[in-house]
């Protein structure tokens, strides 16, 4: 039988923000409507129905200090760290964000030199030939990247590929928008590798979707609902969480099921589902669907790890964390072992859906 190259992760790094940001205390904002109309509730009602639709209890910001490029590369080095590699044998490095180095005191993306480049200066890899680029994709975009560093390996184009999600959404998101409660600051990264194999491992298929002209309002940059602050330079994160919540749990599912069948797994097989942490009902409901499909009522336990509920909706950041916390044993009662089938799924601005099914080596 004749050796394949396929894509395997070698090592992984995450980093998470020393910042513990409470429900309680969002108690002091002032929460206005999309017409700029002082909602009537009370904070602790706003708080306690959000609670209990997404299961976030709190989330994670950066100091004033940090920028995306600085937590990016805390993650790069924990991932390098992890895969026992040198950083000059670093073909390309892949940075997925949204945002560039949104800073305290300034608002305007920073993208140039990109994210990555600026990745590589701080790990002051000397090597010309470790391309860096960036990667926009919504909070789909590590996966995205990490199918790009598949396509790179499988060419022969490249051997080592790290691959990093981070961003900082603290700063981007509306404080009188209910809606920035979901949001957080983060960053994963991983190192994927070449290996040559007879049978299949690492990645196995993968699939993307975007319905961009139905839903690419969505997610999108708008002013504060607060009208009494708002200027021409101001622009914040919005959502339309309703119609999102609907095309994720009809779409999601849907095309994991297509990714399974391309990669020829039965869902009995699979061992974790690494889902996009937007929403922890969302999330089940995701699930749920996807193992209706197959006439399946009773889910499996412990089969999508979840941090939301402690770490918010980080975007890109999310799925590289989730692997790290679990391959270094630092979320009970999880594990992943030799032989195991993930399936990694993300759903985000674009509209924009993604799907990996990858097996442990």
């Amino acid at each position: 039988m004749n050796s394949i190259t396929y894509s395997v992760i070698t090592g992984t790094g995450n980093y998470i923000p020393t910042k513990n940001v409470r429900n309680e205390d969002f108690l002091i904002n002032e929460f206005y409507d999309e017409a700029g109309k002082k909602l009537e509730k009370a904070n602790q009602e706003i708080i306690d129905k959000f609670f209990e639709i997404t299961t976030i209890s709190e989330r994670r910001y950066v100091t004033e200090n940090l920028v995306t490029s600085d937590i990016a590369c805390y993650a790069a080095i924990d991932a390098i760290k992890s895969a026992g590699i040198d950083k000059e044998e670093l073909d390309y490095i892949i940075v997925a964000h949204n945002f560039g180095d949104v800073k305290i005191d300034n608002k305007q993306m920073d993208a140039v030199p990109c994210i990555s480049a600026r990745v590589k200066y701080k790990l002051e890899i000397k090597n010309p030939d470790t391309v860096t680029y960036d990667i926009l994709f919504g909070c789909p975009g590590w996966l995205q990247a990490a199918i790009q560093a598949d396509y790179l390996i499988k060419s022969g184009d490249a051997k080592k590929v790290l691959v990093i999600g981070a961003e900082i959404l603290s700063r981007v998101s509306d404080p009188h928008d209910r809606d920035s409660m979901l949001y957080a600051d983060g960053a994963g990264a991983a190192i994927f590798e070449a290996k040559q194999s007879e049978k299949p491992v690492g990645i196995l298929a993968h699939k993307t979707r975007s319905d961009t002209l139905l839903h690419s309002r969505m997610l999108y940059m708008g002013n504060s609902y607060k009208s009494a602050i708002r200027t021409e330079d101001d622009s914040f994160l919005k959502m339309n969480g309703r119609k999102l919540y609907q095309y994720a749990i009809e779409k999601v599912p849907q095309t994991i099921k297509e990714c399974l069948e391309k990669s020829n797994i039965q869902i009995s097989e699979i061992s974790k589902a690494l889902i996009h942490q937007a929403n922890g009902k969302m999330d089940d409901a995701i699930l749920k669907r996807l193992f209706s499909f197959y006439d399946i009522a009773d889910i499996p336990k412990n089969i999508m790890p979840m941090t939301i509920s402690w770490l918010g909706n980080s975007s890109v950041a999310t799925i590289p964390t989730l692997l790290d916390l679990i391959l270094k044993n630092q979320l009970e009662p999880h594990r992943i072992n030799r032989g195991d089938i993930l399936v990694f799924a993300s759903v985000g601005a674009g509209m924009n859906i993604n799907v990996m099914v990858y097996k442990m080596q």
